[in-house]
């Protein structure tokens, strides 16, 4: 996994962006199916997450990206996350070209390049919500399936749609799942959601309509623990390694999902 020996050639692609990210759009059922049913599902699903305290999920990624010959190229990687509301937060990412842990305490950020051994490090006090937006929005990190761990998870996804289905069950990784369908004017997305006393999301999947050769990114969730069954842990940072700090965050390289050798093209 060592960058060193990953040694890829240049590619020029079109890639996914938080604002430009849509789902597969499936033929064959009603303008409106289901739209009240759908709509109270999700909303069950926002209300269920917010109510969780502390939350722990591994989650595995498909990033997939369309090179200006129109080859499409799939980046996968495999993490875990772990909660503590309001203000407590960890994620790991281990992927083909980077291995990175981001670690929040309530006051610091801390995001480390494993195979690097490099750390950064940089104030942003608050909310696990206002440390996803600073990370978003000031610093261009965005946390995978980000969408999903804010307490507003609903008005977040629902704004700006202008389509709902309700496409009936499917099964994830052997749980059975409402599967629900969405659309705004610049985007599409669906999501399945754990049937039962725990409506967790167990694939979030989008798909840009905005970029070229539509170009698809989903997030799979498995092994979802709440409450008592979440190990409680410190989440300050344990430099156990003795990581080099940098003082610039520009610095720790391939620590996205998009490593740095692909250069970001244009969208349609």
């Amino acid at each position: 996994m060592k960058n060193a020996a990953r040694k890829a050639k240049q590619f020029t692609v079109t890639a996914l962006t938080s604002a430009a990210l849509t789902l597969i759009i499936v033929s064959g059922t009603s303008a409106r199916a289901g739209e009240a049913e759908a709509k109270g599902l999700l909303k069950a699903m926002s209300d269920y997450l917010a109510g969780q305290k502390a939350i722990s999920f591994a989650y595995d990624t498909n990033f997939e990206v369309v090179t200006k010959d129109h080859q499409k190229l799939l980046l996968a990687s495999s993490g875990k996350v772990e909660i503590g509301r309001p203000d407590k937060f960890r994620a790991t990412r281990s992927g083909g070209f980077a291995n990175v842990e981001m670690t929040f305490d309530g006051k610091t950020l801390t995001l480390l390049g494993k195979d690097d051994n490099l750390y950064t490090q940089v104030e942003v006090p608050g909310t696990i919500d206002h440390l996803i937006d600073e990370l978003r929005n000031k610093y261009q990190r965005p946390v995978p399936g980000a969408d999903l761990l804010l307490t507003n998870v609903y008005e977040e996804l629902m704004r700006d749609v202008i389509d709902v289905k309700d496409l009936g069950s499917g099964v994830i990784g052997g749980t059975e799942c409402d599967h629900l369908a969405f659309r705004t004017k610049e985007v599409d997305w669906q999501i399945w959601i754990a049937q039962g006393e725990q409506p967790y999301p167990c694939r979030y999947v989008i798909t840009s309509t905005q970029v070229d050769q539509g170009p698809q990114y989903s997030v799979q969730i498995s092994d979802w623990k709440t409450g008592t069954d979440v190990v409680a842990e410190d989440f300050g940072f344990k430099n156990s390694t003795d990581a080099k700090q940098v003082d610039d965050p520009k610095k720790l390289v391939n620590i996205d999902e998009l490593p740095d050798h692909f250069a970001v093209g244009g969208t349609k």
